[in-house]
């Protein structure tokens, strides 16, 4: 009798030995009209719901595959963009951005260590990552301030889940309030952790908020490298290794060579960015079936209530102003 530990790795293969042709398949017209289900969301949910009732077999494969699959997928987003037009229509976020940056982090410090009590590197943990873009943020400055493994733990943790629910409360909101493409692009990545759930939405809304939200978000991710400088500073941590977000400097030469190389041959570009997309959508998958009842027991309660506070007052505050500056976003 098969044991059940391979039984559930076997279960989690056939899934996505299905959902990697069923997302190649929507190439084919007479095909992609009955795949329409294969949405980031459902993907997202499939994930989650594997995880909750299976468990998370195969973890260490799902955190690398999220993380390379995220990046690549990036890269390729970037062979389906102008330059120029990415550059003006990420102009308008640059602003909120660095307010919002150090605004977040300020605000983790204060209500995380002196309101609530959270450890002082898992409130910062959580700040950088609400502030930043999710768990490339927290994985890249928490060897700056040499924090533990559960100060690591609980603030990705809580990063995640919220994650999660921004990727699919967020285009509801943005329909309710009938925004805009690039005003729901703008807030979509201010207000949502990582680059993912934010691509997700964000391709959920539309094509422009899409093109919106990915520049504006890895702009944002450029501040991983001045953060975890100054935070070394901060918690006086000597000798610490940078990890520097590459595949942020791959996406801008993507879009040079799609700018420049293949202006003739936009076509090929497509076809990049369309693969990518699907990649994109298996990783929503990845991300999903990471998050089990252990992960989410194992949190604590003060870190994730200082993550929603957080995430509550970021999300009300950027929609605010996007939505006072949207007849121009």
């Amino acid at each position: 009798m098969m044991d059940r530990p391979l039984l559930k790795r076997r279960l989690y293969s056939c899934l996505v030995f299905v959902l990697v042709p069923a997302l190649l398949l929507t190439y084919v017209p007479a095909l992609a009209p009955s795949l329409k289900w294969i949405t980031p969301p459902f993907v997202l949910a499939l994930g989650l719901m594997f995880a909750f009732f299976v468990g998370t077999p195969c973890a260490a494969f799902n955190a690398k595959a999220s993380k390379k699959l995220l990046q690549w997928s990036v890269v390729g987003l970037g062979f389906g963009m102008n330059l120029q037009e990415s550059l003006a229509s990420g102009a308008s976020g640059m602003g909120f951005t660095i307010v919002s940056v150090f605004g977040t982090l300020i605000l983790s410090m204060w209500i995380g260590v002196r309101l609530m009590g959270v450890d002082r590197k898992t409130a910062y943990l959580i700040g950088s990552g609400t502030a930043i873009c999710g768990g490339s943020a927290i994985a890249a400055v928490g060897p700056t301030i040499k924090a533990d493994e559960r100060a690591m733990s609980l603030a990705l943790g809580t990063v995640f889940v919220l994650n999660a629910v921004g990727l699919f409360v967020f285009p509801i909101i943005g329909h309710w309030l009938e925004m805009g493409q690039h005003a729901f692009g703008t807030w979509a990545a201010i207000a949502i952790h990582d680059t993912s759930s934010v691509v997700g939405a964000a391709a959920v809304y539309g094509e422009d908020a899409l093109h919106t939200a990915t520049l504006i978000k890895l702009t944002r991710a450029l501040w991983i490298i001045p953060v975890a400088l100054v935070s070394s500073f901060i918690f006086k941590s000597k000798g610490s290794k940078i990890n520097i977000p590459w595949f942020i400097l791959f996406f801008i030469l993507a879009m040079i060579v799609r700018t420049y190389v293949l202006v003739d041959y936009p076509q090929i570009g497509d076809f990049i960015s369309g693969l990518a997309r699907k990649g994109m959508v298996l990783t929503m998958f990845f991300i999903g079936a990471s998050l089990s009842r252990e992960a989410l027991r194992s949190m604590g309660i003060k870190p994730f209530l200082l993550g929603i506070a957080l995430w509550i007052i970021i999300s009300l505050t950027s929609l605010a102003v996007v939505m006072q500056l949207s007849p121009i976003l």
